[in-house]
């Protein structure tokens, strides 16, 4: 229980799981630990891994994770946290991001005592009539217990039936794999109760449901996530991990280390009291964060070098050692700065490009590019740098 409570937000109800692991170790038999994917995000980062890796405790102690991606609830597109409806994928969609995260999240998880199925398996089977009587199991008063639901209801936002149906959708997952605990974020705590309910309803055991926080972004404001571009993903480079993570703010630090990775509870008090100290350098403790992430899912010797590479570029000012270099043809003028960067793929759009010309953050030849206007008339190879992290060697071809 001590390794189950790490990080954990809510056990709902504790008693409960206590004496399902009393009966699993009484009988030898593993308890079957739930947890939903949504294939709608197939890039995995360290906000993710926060409950892959809950899951992936309770496979060391013996029990079996079940991964349940949800292909066909994914057309009906989860409304947790929503304020407005969510666009659906289309099956072959869910499938393909499905295979993808898998294979992301067997980088924390142990490919033994592991199941992975799609909810289309039993969902797609289900006849109108099958769904009717499930709707009848739930009202409309306990749907807008959800403040999602509420909210959207009182400002007049639009509220689909169909999302009224995915938290049923998500509880016959529980009731079809028989789950006995279902893991989730803070945010999946009406959907998780829900599941135990509808488990009464088919004459089941409910399972304990345990929720995890949702991990805050480099940004230290908002939840990690891909489209504010304040994640770590645990498939970047050695490099990447570690920059990003000497970006996060110092009141991070300890719930980076509680929530993602493996240090000891020794450690973390250990830790927790570096960081109170008034005369310690939190740069120190951030740096042996960033070395031990990237240690988790590199190496070592990756870890090493991204570090190596760091104070070299930031600290000495140095150009990486390895940088991707591509040839590119240039005008009679030369190149236009901001038609440069995107042809680089350094940037998405010009007016990204102008705003980080704007705010310093392009160099060429460790020179400052002021003005967006700027024409770059080199005949040899140079360097184009784009933020703090972002180099490319530029090949002049005439």
């Amino acid at each position: 229980m001590d390794v189950i409570r790490r990080g954990a937000e809510e056990i709902i109800p504790e008693e409960d799981l206590v004496k399902k692991i009393e009966l699993s170790v009484k009988e030898r038999k593993p308890l079957r630990v739930k947890l939903g994917c949504d294939p709608s995000r197939p890039d995995l980062h360290l906000g993710h891994s926060v409950v892959l890796r809950k899951l992936r405790q309770f496979q060391d102690l013996g029990h079996k994770a079940i991964l349940i991606i949800g292909d066909f609830t994914g057309m009906i597109g989860d409304p947790s946290g929503r304020s407005k409806t969510r666009p659906s994928l289309t099956l072959d969609e869910t499938r393909m991001y499905g295979e993808s995260y898998f294979e992301q999240a067997t980088r924390i998880l142990s490919t033994e005592n592991i199941q992975m199925v799609y909810n289309s398996e039993w969902l797609d089977k289900m006849s109108f009539a099958d769904v009717i009587k499930l709707a009848g199991k739930y009202t409309v008063a306990r749907m807008l217990e959800r403040d999602d639901f509420l909210n959207r209801y009182k400002e007049g936002a639009p509220i689909g039936i169909h999302e009224f149906l995915y938290p049923l959708a998500q509880a016959m997952d529980s009731v079809a794999i028989e789950s006995d605990i279902e893991l989730g974020g803070t945010d999946q705590k009406f959907n998780l109760l829900v599941g135990r309910d509808i488990q009464r309803e088919f004459g089941m055991s409910p399972q304990v449901i345990l929720t995890v926080p949702l991990l805050t972004g480099t940004d230290g404001v908002e939840k990690m996530s891909k489209s504010l571009n304040n994640y770590i993903g645990i498939t970047e480079p050695a490099q990447e991990i570690y920059g990003k993570t000497l970006s996060i703010p110092d009141e991070l630090i300890f719930p980076y280390y509680l929530l993602t990775t493996d240090v000891s509870s020794q450690r973390l008090e250990e830790l927790k009291k570096i960081l109170a100290d008034k005369y310690s350098n939190p740069r120190d403790v951030k740096r042996e964060l960033a070395r031990t992430l990237v240690r988790m899912y590199h190496s070592e010797d990756a870890a090493r070098r991204a570090e190596d590479e760091f104070d070299r570029v930031f600290i000495k000012k140095d150009i990486p050692e390895n940088i991707q270099e591509i040839t590119l043809e240039k005008s009679n003028e030369g190149f236009h700065i901001v038609d440069l960067m995107i042809r680089s793929s350094l940037v998405s759009s010009k007016s990204e490009a102008r705003r980080l010309i704007q705010q310093g953050g392009v160099k060429i030849d460790s020179e400052k590019i002021g003005d967006s206007n700027s024409l770059i008339d080199k005949k040899d190879a140079f360097i184009l740098q784009v933020g703090k992290r972002k180099f490319i060697k530029i090949v002049p071809k005439s």
